[in-house]
This record gives C-alpha cells, structure tokens and sequence, in this order.
C-alpha cells in the first residue's frame, strides 16, 4: 500500500474525553483512503515559525461504513498543533500524507494477543476489532488488552473495549487508574499504571505477542520487562507517542 498525500477536510469533531478530540476526515479529492489497521496518518500544519508534521493513528473502525478517517487528538497545553486541531471547524481542510506504518496484526498463528497502550494509544487497537472478531472465533486464540489513563473519565473508546469483553470470552478488557478509580470499580479495574501489573498476565514468550502503544515511559518499561522475559524480539511490537506542541 502506497504512502499519498492528500488533502483531509474536516467533516466532524466530538470531545470523546475531557482531553481528547477526535476529528473526522474525508479525501478532497473524494477517493477512500485505504489503510492497515494499525497505521497512521500525518497532518502538516503551517503555523508562522514553521511548518508542522504532526502523526495520529488511524482510530476509524474498519467495515464501519461512514467512509471516514478518524483520529483522536489529546490536549498539549500550549501546543501550537492543538490549538488548531481543537479549534478547526467543519469543512477546513489541512495537507496530509499517509497511510503510513507497520504497528499492524500479522498472521502469528495460535497465540494471545497482549495489546498494551496509554491513552490514545489505545486508537489502534480499535481500528484491529473487525479483524480480532474474526480471529476470536477460533478459541485457541486470546486477547488481553490492557489501557492506562488518569481517571475514568478519560477511558477512551472504553464501549467499544467493553463490548468485546462482553461478546467473546477469550478476549479480556482492562482498565488502569493512575490517579483516581471508579466510584464502583469493575472486576478488571486496576490502580496505578500498566507497567505495575505485568506479572498479572503471566507474559509466556512461547504463546504470546505483545502490542505497547502510547507513552514512552510505559513502553520502555513493558519492553524492557519482556525482554528479562525472554521474549523473542520480533514478538514485542511497538510505537511511541512523544508529546510535542
């Protein structure tokens, strides 16, 4: 799939968290922007000192049927990509280039998936749904898919997550609290940050393949983690989100 630049006009915008936006997009030039789940997209943004570069995973849920390119934006205070993106109306447009990336699902056989993330992070992982619904289907493959954000609130696409945990028994949803737990927290709420509840999971290098997306901090820890573990290299696939304004 070949890496094009196109023109992204706006079609809608929600606050999906306190500190999330997610933007809704459509090619100019009217054509459908295939992707691989789990890849990206980058908006250019001219501001009066330079012209930015700023990437976001593709957050669209294939097979949904809108024709719709989604992102999910999280607040920088003082950042000068926020202010746009949180400000941009209906019908402006920005310069893009993508698909781009290889954070994808490949074909790793019978195996549980350990899809780690922090906040947006997580939009990826909903972007491999329709595909992990296919593959759930056959029992011998699992799903653990564990999201750390600040409070409840901020527990971004958490539906869509639930959902899934309610339709397949071997897919498993977790929810990590770093400052304040729910009011009446579910069986598989945790406080503190993913990073702390690793020997939880019983990580096996043998069966297992582990997805870290979101923070640095986190996916040098869980990396680092999974290597004391024996993991082989290519079965821990990353990517970082670094904070820039």
């Amino acid at each position: 799939m070949s890496v094009k630049k196109f023109d992204a006009v706006l079609q809608s915008a929600r606050m999906i968290t306190p500190r999330v936006r997610e933007l809704a997009f459509v090619r100019k030039d009217g054509e459908a922007l295939e992707f691989d789940p789990g890849q990206f997209i980058s908006l250019m943004i001219n501001t009066p000192e330079k012209l930015l570069r700023r990437s976001y995973s593709i957050a669209t849920v294939p097979e949904s049927g809108d024709g719709l390119l989604r992102i999910a934006v999280a607040h920088v205070e003082g950042g000068r990509a926020t202010q746009l993106l949180f400000n941009m109306q209906t019908n402006e447009e920005l310069p893009a280039i993508g698909p781009a990336g290889r954070f994808v699902l490949r074909d790793d056989g019978h195996c549980r998936y350990v899809l780690l993330a922090t906040g947006t992070g997580v939009t990826p992982y909903r972007a491999f749904l329709p595909e992990l619904r296919r593959r759930l289907k056959d029992p011998k493959i699992s799903v653990d898919l564990v999201l750390g954000v600040r409070n409840p609130e901020e527990l971004l696409y958490g539906d869509d997550f639930r959902a899934m945990d309610a339709e397949f028994d071997n897919f498993r949803f977790f929810a990590c609290y770093s400052r304040e737990m729910p009011e009446s927290p579910g069986a598989n709420d945790r406080k503190g940050y993913v990073q702390e509840h690793l020997d939880e999971f019983k990580l096996d290098p043998a069966h297992d393949v582990v997805y870290l997306c979101g923070n640095p901090g986190m996916i040098d820890a869980a990396a680092a983690y999974c290597e004391t573990a024996g993991f082989p290299i290519g079965n821990v696939r990353r990517e970082k989100y670094v904070s820039s304004n």
